[in-house]
């Protein structure tokens, strides 16, 4: 496997339920001389597609919610469906944010989010996210 296709990977798996540290693989890859451009596009790619994978699971896993390896607590869906109402769909731009951003793409799912709105917003808010990140790696190697 190369780097970019482990940099999808673990950015992928980072957006999902699954526990992950693409950010510090993105930030290692970059200071080793891998391309800027080509590190952010595999690294936003995995990210939203994993995110759209939590989108699928809350508009189909929903009813799943009694089981005990359900990953998500009832009172933690709920908040996150009120957070949801209040904000609306504008704050799928945190998709980004390691506290809330599996819960905002699942609830996305529950809420039936359009699936282009989805992916434009969660793409926005994830692929500036990895640019700061790479900005900032930048900055710091100069």
């Amino acid at each position: 496997m190369d780097v970019y296709t482990g940099l999808f990977v673990s950015a992928f798996l980072s957006a999902t339920i699954l526990p992950g540290t693409s950010e510090v693989l993105l930030a290692g890859l970059q200071t080793q001389g891998y391309d800027t451009l080509s590190l952010w596009l595999w690294a936003t790619t995995g990210n939203v597609l994993g995110s759209f994978v939590n989108w699928l699971l809350g508009g189909y896993f929903l009813h799943f919610e009694n089981r005990r390896w359900f990953p998500f607590r009832h009172d933690q869906l709920q908040r996150a469906q009120q957070w949801f109402q209040k904000y609306g769909v504008w704050s799928l731009l945190l998709a980004w944010s390691p506290l809330i951003g599996d819960a905002l793409t699942f609830i996305a799912g529950v809420m039936k989010v359009r699936p282009l709105l989805f992916l434009l917003l969660v793409t926005l808010g994830k692929g500036l996210r990895y640019a700061l990140i790479l900005g900032f790696i930048s900055g710091l190697m100069m």
